[in-house]
């Protein structure tokens, strides 16, 4: 065959299959950002509704509470994911929906002795006014407080719930529930808070007023460090992005976020 006319069959098949690729239904594209928190519950529960629904590809974003609700109001994300105790006003123009309710755990080293504090003493210690552990009854050493950044929904509520509180100068700042996790499981004197669905062993959360960080707890109103999750969106989001919705409230999406660690819905 010569050289050109073998040049120009290799264009037209390669074209043929871009164009039989291109004859397939593409994929219903929706997008999740914000809260750091809720943000691996919500890859689960992509993840099990796209094995069902291999014509929706779902992207989960995070970048904290309130990048998500701006992000849900510009349309860089159909929904926006915020765990706070309240939305905003500027919100009042967008639907929502609380797909969950979770437990903020004052969370230490395992090897700290102190099993629990009193809201007095939390507020002391992230403000800054407590900085020595054998001022709540631990061991004469320095406190490291361990906080989330400005716009961390998580950071919001727990401030709120606290109330009165600045935090310290001092805290060292982390992007991330998980990092959170990390730094105070390395450190025997840190002290941090985070989503009661991340504990694990390497952390030990405390009591606070008696009460601990556990569904009973949470659900009796004894313990309250508790915000719900939101997710907000415009009303006019696309038919796939209010069937995804549905289906977060739905028994089997409630049973997974149960499963792992979060407080349904209702």
């Amino acid at each position: 065959m010569h050289f050109t006319t073998l040049k120009v069959f290799t264009f037209c098949a390669f074209s043929g299959v871009v164009l039989l690729s291109g004859c397939g239904k593409s994929r219903e594209n929706i997008t999740l950002a914000g809260s750091t928190a809720f943000q691996p519950f919500a890859e689960k529960l992509a993840d099990q509704y796209m094995a069902k629904h291999p014509e929706v590809a779902i992207t989960i974003q995070g970048g904290g509470s309130a990048l998500g609700i701006q992000s849900a109001q510009t349309g860089a994300a159909q929904i926006g994911m915020a765990d706070l105790v309240s939305l905003p006003a500027e919100t009042s123009s967008m639907k929502n929906i609380v797909v969950a309710r979770d437990g903020i755990a004052i969370v230490v080293h395992p090897s700290n002795p102190i099993a629990g504090l009193n809201l007095d003493q939390v507020r002391g210690i992230f403000s800054g006014t407590i900085k020595n552990w054998k001022m709540v009854g631990g061991a004469d050493h320095d406190i490291a407080v361990i906080s989330r950044e400005a716009g961390s929904g998580t950071r919001s509520s727990f401030e709120q719930i606290i109330g009165g509180l600045k935090l310290t100068g001092d805290a060292l700042i982390q992007d991330s529930n998980g990092t959170i996790r990390e730094t105070v499981a390395n450190d025997a004197h840190a002290i941090g808070y985070l989503s009661h669905g991340l504990i694990n062993e390497k952390i030990k959360p405390v009591t606070i007023d008696g009460y601990s960080c556990c569904e009973k707890d949470i659900m009796a109103g004894t313990y309250k460090f508790v915000r719900p999750v939101f997710l907000v969106y415009k009303e006019d989001v696309s038919p796939a992005c209010h069937a995804f919705l549905d289906y977060l409230l739905s028994a089997e999406a409630q049973n997974l976020l149960h499963d792992n660690g979060l407080i349904k819905a209702k």
